[in-house]
C-alpha cells in the first residue's frame, strides 16, 4: 500500500468548502458515508486504508459535518454538487461506494449524470414492503426536534427507528460518542430529504432508476433486518445493470475487512 496521504478541500458550486482525505494510489474511489457519519466517524475510518492498497481513496465530510461547511437552506442538489466537485478533484471520473443514506446519495448522483464509472451500494435504507413501518412520522419528529434545538431527542428518535434498543441508546449517552453525534444531529434532516420518499413501504417504481446504466453492486448483510435485505434486492431488480450480493454474517454496521474483498473485485473489473 502506498504511504501517500493528504488532506484538502474543494469548493462546491454554492461556495461551501468540502473537506476530504486522500490516501493510496491507483484509480480514484470515493466513499460516501451515511447518517451521522463523516470521514472521522463511521465505516470510512477502517475501510479507506484497506481500499487504498489498490485505489486512490477519497473519504470526505458531507456538508454540515466535521470540517466541511454548510449553507441554508439545505437541498439534495447541493450535496450532488459537493460530490461533483470532489469527482473533478479526483480527475474527472471515479468509482463510488455508498453506505446507507450515502448509497442513496450515490444513486441520485448517478441518475443526475455525474461521471461515476462503477457504483457499489451497501444497504440503502429502502422500505419497499410492510416488513417494518414507514419512516415518515419519525422524520417529522426529527425535523421538529431539530427546529427546537433538541438534538438529543432527534438522535433518540432516529436511533430507535433504525432498531437500536433502548438500553443501548441510554448507555450511549454516557460515552463521548453521544456528544459527537449531537454535533451532527442537524444533518439527520438532510438524510431525511435524501431517503424519505423511498421509505413509504411501497414497491420501488421500476422506471425510477432506468437512467442509471453504470455497473452497480447492491449488497446487504446476511444478519441485517429483513426490510433492508428486501430493499436491496428490489433495487438490484429495478436497476438495468446491477448485481445483488449478500455478505453472510454482516449487519448494517458492516466490517471493513468483510466488505473490502468484494469491493476490490467489483471496482477492479473495469
Amino acid at each position: 500500500m502506498s504511504d501517500q496521504r493528504s488532506f484538502g478541500q474543494v469548493v462546491s458550486k454554492d461556495g461551501v468548502s468540502i473537506s476530504y482525505e486522500r490516501q493510496g494510489s491507483g484509480p480514484p474511489l470515493i466513499l460516501i458515508v451515511g447518517a451521522l457519519c463523516s470521514r472521522a466517524l463511521g465505516p470510512s475510518v477502517k475501510l479507506a486504508p484497506l481500499l487504498a492498497r489498490q485505489f486512490t481513496v477519497f473519504s470526505y465530510d458531507r456538508r454540515g459535518r466535521n470540517e466541511s461547511g454548510d449553507r441554508a437552506p439545505y437541498r439534495v442538489e447541493r450535496e450532488l454538487e459537493d460530490l461533483e466537485a470532489l469527482i473533478a478533484e479526483a480527475g474527472g471520473s471515479a468509482r463510488v461506494f455508498g453506505h446507507s443514506s450515502g448509497a442513496l446519495l450515490g444513486l441520485r448522483a448517478a441518475r443526475h449524470g455525474l461521471p461515476i464509472r462503477r457504483l457499489a451500494l451497501y444497504e440503502a435504507p429502502l422500505i419497499v414492503d410492510r416488513a417494518r413501518p414507514p419512516m415518515q412520522a419519525d422524520w417529522e419528529r426529527i425535523r421538529s426536534h431539530i427546529a427546537d434545538a433538541r438534538r438529543s431527542e432527534a438522535l433518540d428518535v432516529f436511533l430507535k427507528s433504525v432498531g437500536l434498543p433502548g438500553i443501548v441508546r441510554m448507555l450511549m449517552r454516557l460515552f463521548p460518542v453521544w456528544s459527537k453525534l449531537e454535533a451532527v444531529a442537524h444533518t439527520l434532516v438532510y438524510d431525511g430529504e435524501i431517503s424519505e420518499e423511498f421509505q413509504r413501504g411501497e414497491p420501488l417504481p421500476m422506471d425510477a432508476w432506468s437512467s442509471v446504466t453504470v455497473p452497480v453492486l447492491a449488497v446487504a448483510g446476511g444478519r441485517s433486518p429483513a426490510w433492508m435485505q428486501q430493499g436491496m434486492r428490489a433495487l438490484a431488480t429495478a436497476l438495468p445493470n446491477a448485481e445483488f450480493r449478500t455478505l453472510q454474517g454482516q449487519t448494517h454496521d458492516v466490517s471493513a475487512r468483510a466488505v473490502e474483498p468484494l469491493l476490490n473485485q467489483f471496482f477492479a473489473g473495469l
